[in-house]
């Protein structure tokens, strides 16, 4: 017999097992199967990122681990590493490095001293209190969380708050411009000076030079070219825009953390043996250096 009972346990299996031909049921299917959309700027800074935290993470451990470099030289670019491996603003160190870089050839006879020594670390602390400082501003509640129409294209920062960030870097741009001029001429005239001294030709003391300049250039276009997309864009752009602007310019930007242990770290002859070394198995903080001015750009 056929209780009456029956159809709503059938029901009930439907309940628990719904069939393949319901339309309800075919459509949270395929909801739940359905692969979430990968944002390829994301894959993108991503990949970007874990390449910027290898190489930096490289430079501050062979840097920190290694007794022979604790030259002002090497703090410093050690400063520049560590900046790019926490945030990637590192403008400001590649500012410290580019007046070392000046002072080392300015004061060539009293590059190392002491003095040297206290004015590095002076230096550093500058840098990185200003640094803090600017990161500190949002969340010390300069942010347009409270008001949405103050934000600029990097939120919770408001629209003042990046023209300083902005303004700032120009203003640092300008100084290493006129550093790398001073910088160069000095390299020109060392270079002709020592062509003059030990009877070079011609040829040598231009080969020098051109070397000089082009590796000044180099630094300083990289920087340029990384950064100035986004900062101008800072200062034109606005939050209602898109936000594929914002990833078009800060890209290049982020790259420059990539660029910088390849410019400033791994062209050292020092840290290129220390790797070397490293790689080999036969490391030792021992290994004698030959001492290398900031200089030799």
């Amino acid at each position: 017999m056929m209780e009456k009972g029956s159809p709503n346990s059938s029901e009930g299996h439907q309940g628990r097992f719904p069939a393949r031909n319901g339309t309800s049921s075919s459509l949270d299917l395929e909801s739940v199967a359905q692969p979430l959309a990968l944002n390829p700027w994301d894959v993108v800074l991503c990949i970007s990122g874990t390449i910027i935290s290898c190489e930096n993470a490289v430079v501050v451990v062979v840097i920190f681990y290694t007794p022979a470099f604790r030259a002002p030289m090497f703090l410093l670019i050690g400063s520049l590493a560590t900046a790019d491996l926490l945030a990637g603003s590192s403008v400001s160190s590649l500012l410290t490095i580019t007046i070392d870089r000046y002072l080392s050839l300015y004061n060539a006879l009293t590059y190392y001293s002491e003095r040297t020594v206290t004015r590095t670390y002076i230096m550093l602390i500058l840098t990185w209190g200003a640094s803090i400082c600017y990161g500190l501003l949002p969340i010390m509640g300069w942010n347009c969380l409270k008001e949405p129409s103050t934000c600029s294209i990097v939120k919770p920062l408001t629209k003042n708050h990046l023209i300083i960030l902005s303004v700032s870097f120009f203003m640092v741009f300008a100084v290493m411009l006129q550093l790398y001029v001073q910088i160069c001429k000095i390299v020109c005239r060392h270079a002709h000076q020592i062509a003059v001294q030990r009877h070079f030709l011609a040829s040598s003391h231009y080969v020098t030079t051109r070397k000089g300049i082009a590796t000044l250039a180099i630094i300083l276009g990289t920087f340029a070219s990384c950064w100035l997309p986004f900062a101008v864009y800072c200062l034109l752009g606005d939050y209602t825009y898109p936000a594929l602007y914002t990833y078009v310019t800060l890209l290049p930007a982020t790259y420059n953390s990539m660029i910088n242990p390849v410019i400033y770290a791994f062209r050292n002859q020092e840290i290129q043996k220390v790797l070397w070394a490293v790689c080999c198995g036969c490391f030792s903080s021992t290994v004698p250096f030959r001492s290398r001015s900031p200089s030799d750009v």
